[in-house]
């Protein structure tokens, strides 16, 4: 029920009861006056008789109800509803009802009921704004908030978003009396709830559902892009991305993929009670076929953390370094690798890997997988990090504005993980990025080498990598007999209907 529809409701029980009120004055009035008249003119009739011909049944039971004054309060009261009681017969059906007497009326009347409202967030809105266009003062309101941003800042609020409120409200006028519960819940299986304790302060606290971790299988076959192809499957566009990055570095989408060759990919999924997702987690296994070349990798996470993809054997999936680790992807090469002249001491020099020109503060990435051995101010390159990837390369960057937070050695980063900005320190004549690849301790051109920077797996690692594909190849198998077992009871229904025709 809208808040307009319960001020209209609140409004026409009170009209009501006006209209009662006036009924009984004009009723008490008659009956002065034919008390008055009995005292000059001999009546034909009893008094009861004519009280009860010009008074209504229910104002006789009325002045009953009200003639004990000398009972206990507990003896009054014996044939009361309780509030909860009143509460029913006022609203129920979200129509006023009349009480089985006056009396209960006038108990009912100085009671409250429990509201549970159901808020939708609009464009607009604010937590407070909500709070107090309940009726709610702005100083509650903001407790409230308050106590509230201990769990959960309710500034965080989305258009869209249901708040659950539990209100107290006035039966006579309508009004809100107090706030007593409320609870949001952004992510599903997840509740932030604030509510009033006994000595009226707001407290807040995190309820969470136990979620089930389920694994989610699907395959296709690609008409278009690998992208558009998965997404009409029902794979989630997060998990579209992190699959398309894990063959990023070995497959040219653009010119490898054709149509009729297949994908698939199992992945994990977080489970409310009610069975709705809640989050996706990650892929542990992809396949992907371009022809007749299948390349199946399965993910792996040793003891120390580390994570990465690898084929049945333990080989690494076989990374490339990026060659443009930018963010500006059409940054133009203004310098390359080799014998140049050199744009400021005007004389030939090598030039000792490749200078891409792009905006000042463009992003600059990891080229691949590794280690930062440094990142401090080098002489002439200015800002620069290095990153060792394995044993035989590092890659540099230099004439950089500033480095990412938390980029400093020591660090280990992936591919593609921002490590700094493009800007124009040290020897430098504009915005750009100074690009090197070292291949064993000497400067390589970096358009001309293909790195694999994946590290094999062996010993123990590999022992119980073998575990986790056997794992996954069971789920495969296990979903296989579910598949024909359903295929089977197709079969049989279909038959069974065929007979029946």
């Amino acid at each position: 029920m809208n808040f307009a529809k319960k001020r209209k409701k609140a409004q026409r029980i009170r009209q009501e009861r006006a209209l009662l009120l006036v009924y009984a004055l004009a009723v008490t009035a008659a009956l002065i006056i034919s008390v008055y008249n009995n005292n000059n003119v001999e009546a034909s009739t009893p008094y009861d008789v004519e009280v009860e011909k010009i008074v209504p049944e229910e104002f006789i039971d009325m002045e009953a109800d009200f003639a004990t004054d000398n009972l206990k309060d507990d003896e009054i009261l014996d044939d009361v509803p309780l509030v909860d009681e009143a509460q029913t017969l006022m609203l129920e059906n979200d129509e006023p009802k009349s009480l089985q007497t006056p009396a209960q009326e006038v108990v009912a009347s100085n009671s409250k009921h429990i509201n549970h409202d159901v808020i939708t967030v609009a464009k607009g809105d604010s937590f407070i704004g909500i709070l107090t266009g309940l009726g709610l003062d702005y100083a509650k309101a903001t407790d409230i908030y308050t106590a509230y941003k201990k769990v959960f800042d309710a500034k965080n609020i989305k258009v869209g978003q249901s708040i659950f409120i539990t209100s107290a409200v006035d039966n006579v006028y309508n009004e809100l009396v107090s706030i007593d519960k409320i609870v949001i819940e952004p992510i599903s299986g997840t509740r932030y709830i604030v509510e009033q304790n006994d000595d009226g302060k707001y407290e807040a606290r995190i309820e969470q559902d136990d979620l089930k971790t389920d694994i989610k299988s699907v395959s296709g076959i690609i008409k278009g892009n690998v992208s558009s192809a998965m997404q009409n499957a029902g794979v989630p566009l997060t998990i579209v991305g992190n699959f398309i990055n894990i063959f990023s570095f070995s497959v040219d989408f653009r010119r490898d993929v054709k149509a009729g060759d297949t994908f698939e990919v199992r992945y994990e999924q977080e489970l409310a009670p009610n069975g709705k997702v809640v989050k996706y987690g990650d892929i542990i296994y992809a396949s992907l076929k371009l022809g007749k070349e299948k390349t199946e990798l399965y993910r792996f996470e040793d003891s120390k953390g580390n994570v990465d993809y690898y084929d049945e054997k333990g080989l690494a999936l076989k990374k490339t370094l990026d060659k443009k680790p930018l963010a500006f992807k059409n940054a133009r090469i203004s310098s390359r690798f080799g014998r140049r002249l050199h744009p400021i001491f005007k004389d030939y020099r090598n030039h000792h890997g490749v200078d891409y020109a792009a905006p000042m503060g463009t992003k600059v990435y990891a080229s691949g997988d590794g280690v930062v051995t440094q990142a401090k101010w080098v002489g002439g390159y200015g800002y620069f990090v290095k990153i060792r990837h394995n044993s035989e390369y590092t890659t540099g960057y230099a004439h950089l504005k500033s480095f990412a937070k938390g980029i400093r050695p020591g660090v280990r980063v992936k591919q593609g993980q921002v490590i700094a900005y493009v800007g124009n320190t040290g020897r430098s004549t504009g915005p750009h990025l100074h690009f090197e690849v070292i291949k064993n301790g000497q400067k390589v051109d970096p358009l001309k080498i293909r790195a694999a920077t994946g590290e094999n797996l062996s010993g123990a690692k590999l022992a119980e990598f073998k575990k986790v594909v056997a794992q996954i190849k069971q789920m495969s198998v296990s979903e296989q007999e579910v598949a024909k077992t359903d295929k089977i009871g197709e079969i049989i229904d279909g038959l069974e209907e065929d007979k029946q025709i």
